[in-house]
């Protein structure tokens, strides 16, 4: 599990950001209550809101608003969950029926609408105008990575570029904006606000490769999911990427032939191909780089626990195993 030691100390931090999460998730609306907590309390390690807490506190706030504030983060990833499992056709998430399965497509789209105002309804409460141009660039750029990834679904020609440019805008862009958001607060100077924005960034892009590296080689019980489902819902990841690349002509005929139909049993058979052209290796070697550059943007912040905090969530990050 991603970071078990340090969410082990930080149990008191998930609980304010858990206790937040339900009291600001009242509506007059039943449903809303009902699908919010089915995905909100379903499990998740809380690293958005975390990622937020402990920048705003290496920062110098120490604002009591803060569990609350970083509800913001929580509700904009369940909100984009919520969405993928609808465009996904997803049954199954972390080991769970998905909410499309039990209230319906148009309900759940509409809770994630709901989610997504109510984030900006609570952005708004910070008082803080860069705060909400921080975040109308994050969701712009969330949305257009969402859409990116609908475009090359299937898309065998995709290559690094653009898949490390899907999941900056995808994934790595909310982690940055937590991190960022919690500099501002701390009225951090500019180059500080950066520093943390580009570690949120780098650390978003670790977890996400990591990720992808799961999809192969995981636990299906671990996961809640099965192994190979990004492939088989069409996400083209960089080990697929890498290994279509380097696979001589009669291996990449077969590595197309998998793509496009991938069936439970074939799953061993690519695993063996990824593993003969070092593509998982490259993938991990990919992680431990964006990890080393996440380290580096540490440096500029003195001695304090949260930037240990950090370096901790760094280094366990590579070896999580869902």
């Amino acid at each position: 599990m991603v970071a078990k030691g340090i969410l082990k100390e930080l149990e008191g931090e998930v609980a304010s950001i858990n206790q937040a999460l339900v009291d600001n998730l009242q509506s007059h609306v039943p449903l809303i209550s009902e699908v919010g907590r089915h995905i909100l309390l379903s499990g998740g390690k809380r690293i958005r809101p975390l990622l937020f807490l402990l920048s705003a506190r290496m920062c110098g706030c120490q604002a009591p608003e803060l569990p609350a504030f970083s509800t913001i983060f929580e509700y904009l990833h369940a909100a984009t969950l919520l969405h993928d499992d609808v465009v996904d056709a997803a049954d199954v998430r972390r080991g769970r029926s998905t909410a499309n399965t039990i209230w319906g497509n148009q309900a759940v789209i509409l809770v994630g609408d709901f989610l997504l105002s109510k984030a900006l309804s609570l952005a708004v409460t910070t008082n803080q105008l860069r705060v909400l141009k921080v975040l109308a660039q994050t969701t712009t750029l969330m949305a257009e990575g969402e859409i990116l990834q609908l475009l090359h679904a299937g898309n065998l020609q995709l290559t690094e570029e653009g898949y490390f440019e899907v999941t900056n805008r995808k994934t790595a862009i909310l982690m940055s904006a937590a991190c960022q958001i919690g500099a501002i607060l701390g009225d951090s100077p500019p180059p500080l606000e950066e520093a943390l924005a580009q570690f949120g960034l780098n650390l978003g892009i670790t977890f996400q490769v990591v990720d992808d590296i799961l999809d192969f080689t995981g636990n299906e019980q671990e996961m809640g999911k099965p192994i190979g489902n990004d492939l088989k819902e069409g996400r083209i990841t960089l080990p697929v990427i890498h290994a279509l690349a380097q696979a001589e002509p009669r291996d990449r005929e077969r590595l197309v032939e998998m793509t496009r139909n991938l069936m439970p049993e074939m799953v061993p058979e690519l695993r063996q191909l990824l593993d003969k052209y070092g593509s998982l290796d490259h993938a991990r070697s990919q992680a431990r780089a964006f990890t080393s550059k996440a380290q580096a943007n540490l440096e500029a912040f003195p001695p304090a626990p949260e930037k240990e905090y950090f370096r901790a969530f760094t280094a366990e990050l590579l070896d999580r195993t869902h």
